[in-house]
């Protein structure tokens, strides 16, 4: 792991792509189009001499990625390490990346959004607002510069520690035979988010009331009672199951719209 490919200039070059990280997303992969792109200049290094590899990471790293764009690179960074050594050898779990990549979405996600959505944007807004309100040109300039300033440096940083961590955590971990173990937590981890996800995202609930004489059924609760947020995982795996089988997301959408409109119209959904 010492014997790094990636030098200043092909860092420099991810760093810049990553601005396009968000010039190509979609329903199915949000930003992962955005994130191969990003990385195509440190790919090309690390597996010059091997296209079979080369395109099988180009293609690898436009699955599905999604976190706070301003620190994202961490994740880049992290990740390159691990193409690093999947180009030294076969043996190499190629699985590993996509599934660190997945248990560090939402980690950076939470903290990137903290700091500058709820924070950095916070103060910057303040310091140019209290300026612009006395009519002072250096109110907006200041915060656009003390904003961009804080997203440049977060940005840049993150890559170049990522990488480095990467490399020194991937290092650590071959030698410890600690890799896939940690391969398995990070695929816990993952599926942990997108079922965190499922539950708080989904929302699919049948109102219908049924009377008889004996007093009234109430289907949700009745359902809720057997396995509370079965119909919104049942939705969810059946739209899976859809993916799976080449259905175009564009017909799933407008299949769900049509069925919620009318479900709602003749009072079968809530």
């Amino acid at each position: 792991m010492g014997d790094s490919k990636l030098t200043k200039k092909e860092i420099n070059k991810v760093f810049w792509r990553s601005f396009a990280l968000q010039g190509s997303e979609s329903y199915t992969d949000m930003q992962g189009m955005g994130y191969s792109f990003s990385i195509l200049p440190a790919l090309n290094k690390i597996y010059q001499g091997n296209d079979e590899k080369y395109y099988e990471a180009v293609y690898r790293n436009t699955e599905f990625f999604n976190t706070t764009p301003h620190i994202s690179t961490f994740i880049m960074g992290m990740s390159l390490a691990l193409e690093e050594e999947n180009a030294k050898t076969d043996q190499f779990e190629t699985e590993t990346i996509s599934s660190i990549k997945a248990a560090l979405m939402g980690p950076v996600a939470g903290i990137g959004d903290s700091f500058y959505w709820g924070t950095f944007r916070v103060i910057a807004a303040g310091i140019g607002l209290s300026l612009a309100a006395q009519g002072n040109i250096l109110g907006p300039i200041l915060y656009f510069s003390i904003y961009t300033l804080l997203h440049f440096l977060g940005r840049y940083g993150c890559l170049r520690i990522g990488y480095r961590m990467g490399a020194n955590a991937i290092e650590k971990a071959f030698e410890n035979n600690y890799l896939e173990s940690f391969s398995l937590a990070a695929s816990i981890v993952g599926l942990m988010s997108i079922g965190a996800m499922t539950s708080s995202l989904v929302r699919f609930t049948i109102p219908a009331v049924f009377k008889s004489k004996g007093g009234e059924i109430n289907v949700q609760q009745m359902l809720d009672d057997i396995f509370p947020g079965i119909l919104s995982l049942g939705l969810t795996f059946f739209v899976y199951f859809l993916l799976k089988k080449k259905v175009k997301v564009l017909w799933i959408i407008l299949a769900i719209f049509v069925f919620s409109i009318v479900g709602v119209y003749i009072g079968l959904l809530g």
